[in-house]
């Protein structure tokens, strides 16, 4: 829909004026339609025609219900409307219009191009936000702040807050219900594959492509870790620190196949020669560098995995990995 042709002061060429809505144009699109001369056989040339300009909303609308030009009938398509040239753009913006808000008491007459600044500061505007002055802080049309009630629209406020948050915890149970039945069919899925696994040997191959693959996507998922004080190693971890650990791992989607052998790998009994006694941990403590770590959110420990770690040697590494619980120096 056009501008008013009477907030302008002085006349308005018809060129400048919407044939559907009589407005002045506002957002203006043209109908470009080209036609085929030939001259001499040989040579195609396309001329254009049509080239009625119209606002953007008015004939966008109009083409919805008959795709003809308003002026000639010709056939149009939304795909055969262009801008406008740029001499036409020129003419409308150097138009005068009042403001918007001249009934509200404004006297502003400016150039077109320059009235949707103005109207995002006009002090006259009846919607322009202002901050409650009453205490409650919220920012509030102009023309509303007389009825506004500080209580009766924070209590609302709330409510609105109070529905998002009762939609988001619905949201997380149903995510949580999915995650679950994921789960489910997982294990079933391994159980599966176990004892196929026993029942025929020619499928125990593929089971174990299986698990590795598993627990290569998950340790792809991990967040590097870097260890910065590697003699706060725990190397006989409490029973209390193991169940903290274990119950992160399941947390961090560990695959329970791998799950037991890890926290049984997190004692130095089960640590690989080259870090079974202080003494070669001492002698290996430059290889220690040479480690990739992953995190364990929130804990002084790190997981390095064998599928990380294939280019350490036998002396210093045990399938699937190790688990290293430190008293500090994890970052």
């Amino acid at each position: 829909m056009g501008f008013d042709i009477n907030r302008f002061q002085g006349d308005v060429d018809e060129e400048l004026v919407c044939p559907i809505c009589s407005g002045v144009l506002e957002d203006p699109l043209q109908v470009c339609l080209l036609i085929f001369l030939m001259e001499k056989v040989l040579l195609v040339l396309q001329a254009p025609v049509c080239e009625h300009a119209f606002c953007k909303s008015c004939i966008t609308e109009w083409i919805t219900r008959q795709p003809t030009c308003p002026v000639d009938r010709q056939s149009v398509t939304s795909a055969q409307l262009r801008p406008v040239p740029r001499i036409l753009r020129n003419l409308l913006s150097r138009l005068c219009i009042n403001c918007d808000n001249a009934q509200y008491g404004c006297t502003r007459v400016l150039k077109l191009d320059s009235l949707s600044n103005h109207l995002e500061e006009c002090e006259h505007n009846p919607k322009r936000p202002l901050p409650c002055e009453k205490g409650c802080g919220l920012v509030i049309p102009k023309d509303e702040l007389k009825d506004h009630n500080c209580v009766k629209e924070l209590r609302a406020l709330i409510q609105t807050q109070q529905q998002k948050m009762n939609d988001f915890q619905q949201e997380i149970t149903e995510q949580r219900f999915l995650i679950n039945e994921q789960k489910r069919e997982m294990q079933l899925l391994k159980e599966f594959m176990r004892a196929m696994r026993i029942s025929n040997p020619s499928m125990r191959a593929i089971a174990d492509a299986m698990e590795r693959d598993e627990v290569l996507r998950w340790s792809n998922f991990l967040q590097r870790a870097r260890v910065t004080r590697w003699g706060g190693m725990i190397s006989t971890p409490d029973e209390v620190l193991q169940r903290m650990i274990r119950r992160t791992l399941t947390e961090m989607g560990c695959p329970n196949h791998i799950l037991d052998d890890l926290m049984e790998n997190c004692h130095e009994r089960r640590w690989p020669p080259g870090l079974s006694s202080l003494e070669t941990r001492q002698n290996n403590r430059r290889q220690y560098e040479n480690y990739v770590c992953k995190r364990v959110p929130g804990k002084q420990a790190v997981l390095v995995l064998a599928c990380d770690n294939t280019h350490m040697g036998e002396d210093m590494m045990v399938e699937p990995g190790l688990v290293m619980i430190f008293a500090h120096g994890i970052e």
